[in-house]
């Protein structure tokens, strides 16, 4: 496997550039204290609306606050959001998709039919109202997204499941006496977890524009938070200084990008149809 992912760095080289970007935000979010100029919440109205310069490289808000060290701040809360959105509905999805998909009939239509009734719902308008009756915080919005987001991760599994329980492998296994939860936990979730990973991956990307879009509606993070869609909703009124808004958009740009190069280079990597070339 290692050579494989050696191979893949050097074959691949948007799976590289997306593993450089998504590097250098997690890097810029932890040591955001030592790199950032200015304190990311002080304000100085004397300096509102200062276009990029050696002093202000990203320029200056409406407040007077720097953007630059409100981007690399904002990186935490953005970055965190996505993350642990995509790894608590990954988690959640996985074992419920592979539970119905591994018990099957009566159990299986029923918790089908309860994924199917929270994708019935538009997947913003679904989060913007969790996070509405909940309250504008960081924890509501992430709860919003889980919950929008794991019966896809579940609808997934299941699919899978439904292949690896047939292999001969899981029979064996049956016939030797093994427990069903033995089985699922041994053999059916580890064969079957990396379509999961391909999509958890390329969902970073999306779950950060997720966040970035509750927060730009004003249903994210409170102000003075630090938060790359907050930002861009705080320059929708400066449309002729680009860098309010700008800078934050790229931000979220860059990231979701890299995110979706690494997802589609694991995916060549996980494959077995892609798997040979490696």
């Amino acid at each position: 496997m290692l050579h494989a992912i050696k191979k893949l760095f050097k074959s691949n080289y948007l799976f590289t550039l997306g593993v450089i970007i998504c590097l250098a935000w997690i890097l810029a979010a932890v040591f955001a204290p030592f790199i950032a100029p200015y304190d990311p919440i002080a304000q100085d109205i004397t300096l509102r609306l200062q276009p990029p310069s050696p002093e202000h490289w990203f320029g200056t808000d409406s407040f007077g606050q720097d953007i630059f060290s409100r981007v690399i701040y904002g990186g935490r809360y953005s970055l965190l959001a996505g993350c642990l959105t995509v790894v608590i509905a990954g988690i959640i999805g996985t074992f419920y998709g592979a539970i119905a998909g591994y018990v099957g009939g009566t159990t299986d239509n029923v918790m089908m039919r309860i994924s199917e009734m929270i994708l019935s719902f538009p997947s913003l308008i679904l989060a913007m109202i969790i996070n509405a009756v909940m309250g504008s915080n960081l924890f509501n919005t992430m709860f919003a997204l889980v919950i929008v987001a794991w019966p896809t991760y579940a609808r997934l599994m299941r699919s899978v499941v439904l292949s690896v329980k047939e292999n001969e492998y899981v029979t064996a296994s049956e016939a030797l006496g093994a427990s069903k939860l033995r089985i699922l936990v041994k053999e059916i979730i580890p064969n079957s977890i990396s379509s999961v990973l391909i999509m958890a991956t390329t969902d970073i990307g999306n779950q950060i524009l997720m966040f970035s879009t509750l927060s730009f509606l004003g249903l994210g993070s409170a102000p003075p938070t630090p938060e790359w869609g907050m930002m861009v909703s705080d320059g929708v009124d400066y449309f002729n200084k680009f860098w309010v808004a700008g800078f934050p958009g790229l931000a979220i740009f860059t990231m979701a990008v890299g995110a979706n190069f690494i997802g589609d280079g694991l995916r060549d990597l996980l494959d077995p149809k892609l798997r040979k070339q490696f």
